[in-house]
């Protein structure tokens, strides 16, 4: 992994070391969410800055299971999709609804990457043929470890997780860590990832929330106003695996480098929307000098609401619920049909352990991985 900038490694080693940092309990809710079938307490806490808004996250995934923040009235609302209960979240076929992803989020070709001479086998979760996300029980149905975390500036919770040698078929025992904070007064959602290994191993940690800014299971997304700081994407193949090229958006439905409704050219006959059956590919995101920069903004003429994303990852992918065809029933019992919400998943590339020219994605032993992204909530004017 390349080396991070200051800014990154101060908030990792803050993360790591959290002296400083004093638990807070009059800013965050924890209450009991349920049971896992062997008996395993879920957790589900609240936290709520001083704007309003509001962010609650399960110990079982790292869920993100509602964030609501207010619109152009003032009238505030959960934004995020998901579910009212533990035991929906636990049904077979939930699309990673608000969940962390690791070891290695998007798709790793054929299961399989070779470190050295030694080729690794991991688990072909989709269709048999692709590992995707981690596999078929990665880090967004795990158990984290939970403490609560407060500054003047923010509030947040400090979660960790020890994935073992071999598990999905990855290789090392990788200690994992994984901040969310908001700050205390504005609407801002802060995620700091890190983690160390024992062994040499690909990993890739994002965030797999769908918004619609409308507000949950109200309609498509479709109307949302996009764009992405973004000259190229990696086209994919009928797997949705990276064919190893770049190609300039210029001309094509994936130019969104200046701000387009998204269903604008979501049904294209163009050979990527279709094999995608919508947008899901990754961005290739524009280099800058700053810290955390913008990767993508998205707002909804309706409410109001938009989001700004920036991140340290070289990669977004744009995920606009295309598997959605109505048999899962969200929160208040609301069916979710396809495109009623949108996913900005912060990355390295897909399929990067395979592609040499692609970002490297292996951590050694002695050296650190750490990123960053944040979610920016405000009123489009």
């Amino acid at each position: 992994m390349k080396k991070a900038s200051l800014f990154i490694v101060f908030c990792i080693l803050t993360v790591f070391c959290v002296e400083g940092i004093h638990a807070s309990e009059s800013s965050i809710k924890k209450e009991g969410w349920g049971k896992l079938s062997d008996g395993t307490e879920v957790d589900l806490y609240t936290l709520k800055n001083e704007t309003g808004m509001t962010v609650q996250v399960s110990n079982y995934g790292g869920l993100i299971v509602s964030l609501t923040v207010p619109d152009k009235n003032g009238k505030s609302e959960d934004v995020v999709l998901g579910f009212d209960s533990l035991e929906d979240y636990l049904q077979e076929g939930v699309p990673y609804f608000g969940a962390l992803i690791g070891r290695y989020g998007n798709r790793i070709a054929n299961g399989e990457f070779k470190i050295g001479e030694q080729t690794y086998h991991v688990t072909r979760n989709e269709n048999g043929i692709t590992s995707l996300h981690g596999g078929k029980s990665g880090f967004d149905k795990k158990i984290w470890k939970v403490k609560e975390l407060q500054s003047d500036e923010a509030l947040g919770l400090l979660l960790t997780y020890t994935s073992p040698d071999g598990e999905e078929g990855f290789p090392g025992n990788l200690d994992v860590t994984v901040c969310y904070f908001i700050a205390k007064k504005s609407n801002d959602l802060l995620i700091l990832y890190g983690a160390k290994t024992d062994k040499v191993t690909p990993i890739n940690l994002t965030q797999h929330t769908y918004f619609n800014l409308r507000g949950a299971g109200k309609g498509t997304i479709l109307d949302h106003v996009l764009s992405i700081n973004a000259e190229e994407i990696t086209p994919v193949d009928k797997n949705l695996i990276p064919t190893g090229e770049l190609m300039k958006v210029e001309g094509t439905p994936f130019d969104f480098r200046s701000p387009t409704k998204i269903g604008e050219r979501i049904g294209a006959d163009h050979e990527q929307i279709k094999l995608g059956g919508g947008y899901d590919h990754n961005w290739v995101l524009n280099r800058s000098k700053e810290e955390l920069r913008l990767a993508a903004t998205v707002y909804d003429p309706e409410s109001g609401r938009k989001l700004e994303v920036r991140t340290l990852e070289p990669g977004l992918q744009f995920y606009t619920g295309n598997i959605l065809d109505g048999s899962l029933k969200g929160k208040g019992g609301i069916s979710y049909q396809k495109h009623f919400g949108f996913c900005l998943e912060t990355q390295h590339f897909p399929d990067s352990p395979n592609k040499e020219d692609f970002p490297c994605t292996f951590l050694s032993p002695g050296d650190l991985y750490q990123t960053a992204t944040s979610f920016h909530f405000s009123i489009h004017k």
